[in-house]
């Protein structure tokens, strides 16, 4: 299955399926069908039955989907059997606790550095954190092009753009920033994801209690 097949949004949902399965017991069955999937996810089993399909194809007649294989059709089309090596500007708080998390690299991506204005950024951290200065000459070299941005939102944009002119093609970024044509931008906002997270907990307490 060719991934630019396959819609954005459905893209976008993959790795919550792919670690869903990862997760299961080991003495789950080697089936798992649409339905269980998205009873566990707690997501609308036509979407779930739509994802799938884009993904994989049709489930097998009355036992679904073979869990290991479509482990690996999902870990196929996100490229995760490819390492994606990814640098960080911005070295505070939430930039080390990134540089620190290793979940990453479950997910096929491995933040090999990190950048920062404050010579001092990097004083006992597990991985490198260069001066900004060197940027450059690190993503050249290391023909790095996926980028994380962690800085205060005052130097966001200019920052963003340092990192475009470096060759950087796909921005990971933690404030708003805008990018020229040609380069991928995932904005993450941590008030909006509690937000929304909050809305639904309140909207599964106000749902009627299912009957047994």
């Amino acid at each position: 299955m060719n991934q630019h097949k396959i819609p954005k949004t459905t893209l976008g949902r993959l790795p919550v399926y792919l670690q869903y399965l990862r997760e299961l017991p080991e003495d789950h069955s080697p089936y798992i069908s649409a339905t269980e999937i998205a009873r566990g996810l707690h997501i609308g089993e036509v979407q779930a039955r739509k994802d799938l399909h884009a993904a994989s194809g049709n489930g097998r007649p009355k036992v679904g989907y073979v869990v290991a294989e479509l482990i690996a059709q999902l870990e196929s089309l996100l490229e995760l059997r490819s390492q994606n090596r990814a640098v960080l500007v911005g070295a505070g708080k939430l930039g080390k606790a990134l540089l620190d998390y290793p979940g990453f690299e479950t997910f096929g991506v491995e933040i090999v550095a990190g950048f920062d204005i404050d010579p001092n950024a990097g004083a006992g951290e597990q991985k490198p954190v260069y001066p900004i200065e060197e940027l450059e000459d690190f993503c050249r070299r290391e023909q790095i092009r996926i980028g994380i941005l962690t800085v205060p939102e005052e130097v966001s944009q200019r920052a963003c753009d340092h990192m475009v002119a470096c060759g950087i093609r796909a921005i990971w970024s933690f404030t708003p920033v805008q990018v020229p044509d040609g380069v991928l931008l995932q904005h993450e906002n941590l008030a909006l994801s509690l937000a929304h997270l909050c809305a639904q907990q309140h909207k599964r307490a106000a749902e009627p209690p299912a009957r047994p």
